[in-house]
């Protein structure tokens, strides 16, 4: 394996870690999510008639809504913030990662050249900075 694809391995792997994080993330978004719709009938409140000629309260549902969401998020809450600690980072890692290999990533995550120059004609992959400017490691 060339130094360029070992890089890249390496560069994946951490990448993948940080999708894995965020997935995760997801499904706690979801989860939590699905308990609220779940809930949604059992907030409506029973009597929805005028009682002694007062309207009911339109927002009295909303109300309940985000109490119960806000009760719900909190018991999640330390383990959000201890995969968003982990999430920043591993993305603070993969943005080291790729300026100190010399990798300049772009919006899709996808790593490319940083300059152009002459290829590593080892074998396929990226040429990093280091290599065009002849300082190999």
């Amino acid at each position: 394996m060339t130094l360029a694809s070992v890089c890249l391995v390496q560069l994946a792997r951490r990448e993948e870690a940080r999708r894995q994080i965020q997935r995760q993330l997801d499904l706690i978004d979801r989860q939590i999510m699905q308990r609220m719709t779940a809930m949604i009938p059992r907030l409506k409140p029973k009597g929805t008639r005028y009682r002694r000629g007062k309207a009911p309260d339109p927002t009295a549902l909303l109300e309940q809504y985000r109490s119960r969401l806000a009760a719900i998020a909190a018991e999640r809450q330390p383990e959000i913030d201890a995969l968003s600690r982990k999430f920043a980072r591993q993305d603070a890692a993969v943005e080291a990662y790729c300026l100190r290999q010399g990798f300049v990533r772009d919006h899709g995550g996808a790593p490319k050249q940083s300059s152009p120059g002459p290829v590593d004609r080892r074998g396929p992959g990226l040429t990093s900075r280091r290599q065009i400017e002849g300082g190999h490691r």
